[in-house]
């Protein structure tokens, strides 16, 4: 990525080891910085408030607000209207890709999450 400023992402994932892969996978990119993870869709969105992220990583298959619900939030949200919302999940269908998408996320990755992939998808959310 480049040498600006850092990007700040959360990692909204209910899956410990999840949220730990995907730190992992960022951890080494001297320009992201992970600045929080939450467990659930509502912890999510509150997270998202309280830091104002430059990205949020959304897995969609959680207990209580899932991913779809929350992102809808985040994006319709006054606060976190312009926070780009990538939806990291396990679910492969087109109609969940294009849900996604009509919910307000800018990208949509499978897990597992190629670390390449991943990075690719965060720069092209922040050149918006």
């Amino acid at each position: 990525m480049s040498d600006e400023a850092n990007i700040r992402v959360i990692i909204v994932d209910d899956v410990p080891e999840t949220r730990e892969n995907i730190r992992k996978l960022l951890q080494f990119e001297s320009d992201i910085e992970v600045a929080g993870v939450a467990a659930t869709g509502r912890e999510g969105i509150q997270l998202a408030r309280d830091i104002l992220p430059d990205v949020v990583l959304m897995d969609v298959v959680m207990p209580g607000l899932n991913g779809f619900q929350a992102t809808r939030q985040l994006t319709k949200g006054a606060a976190t209207k312009d926070i780009p919302v990538i939806l990291v999940t396990t679910k492969d269908q087109e109609t969940d890709r294009v849900w996604g998408k009509r919910q307000g996320a800018v990208g949509y990755l499978v897990k597992p999450v190629d670390s390449n992939e991943l990075l690719s998808v965060i720069a092209t959310a922040m050149a918006g």
